[in-house]
């Protein structure tokens, strides 16, 4: 990458010299400079900054995939549940293809278009039955939940019943009723 500066460098340098001494402006060559150098800072933030930013403003929170660890800590509070497992912001299914081994049914809620996409190809690559996994593209936010388990990033205003792990693979369990009251919600399916 030095290299590639350096010879710009001297490049305009070169043919601002040449273009001074032929009559020619300086202020192009400082123009294709200055273009230059905003060229390469571009390069390099896409290369390294721009991968964990490719989520578009709208969804407001970056695709962060669960670790093992913080996979095995779901798993903990879900032991001794039976039922639906609903996987709120399921990215790219990791929990989800975790979920049929436990007896659990799975429905991945996915507001990106790709990882979505992502999640259902690999459901069908790797022959998993529509009846234990479905991945839905939909606003978690606008669903209606009795028992949640959240990963990363805890409710800051709801009491957790219990929870696993610690730092960035720690996970919160919550019951629905004891945040909100029981009229809201008893009408309405459940997913574990």
């Amino acid at each position: 990458m030095q290299d590639v500066i350096t010879h710009i460098w001297r490049t305009v340098l070169r043919s601002s010299l040449r273009s001074t001494a032929a009559g020619g402006s300086v202020i192009s060559s400082v123009t294709l400079l200055i273009g230059s150098a905003f060229a390469g800072v571009y390069r390099l933030w896409a290369m390294f900054c721009m991968p964990g930013l490719r989520v578009p403003f709208r969804l407001k929170v970056p695709f962060l995939p669960s670790t093992k660890e913080q996979t095995l800590n779901v798993i903990k509070l879900l032991e001794g549940r039976k039922g639906h497992l609903a996987d709120l912001g399921s990215g790219d299914g990791r929990l989800a293809f975790a979920a049929p081994s436990m007896g659990f049914q799975c429905t991945g809620f996915e507001i990106n278009s790709m990882l979505l996409a992502c999640s259902r190809s690999k459901a069908w690559w790797r022959g998993v039955p529509h009846t234990d996994i479905h991945f839905v593209k939909q606003d978690f936010w606008k669903l209606s939940l009795l028992q949640v388990i959240v990963c990363r990033f805890p409710f800051p205003h709801w009491p957790h019943s219990c929870t696993a792990g610690s730092g960035l693979n720690q996970v919160w369990a919550y019951d629905v009723h004891t945040a909100r009251e029981p009229s809201r919600t008893s009408s309405h399916q459940s997913y574990v």
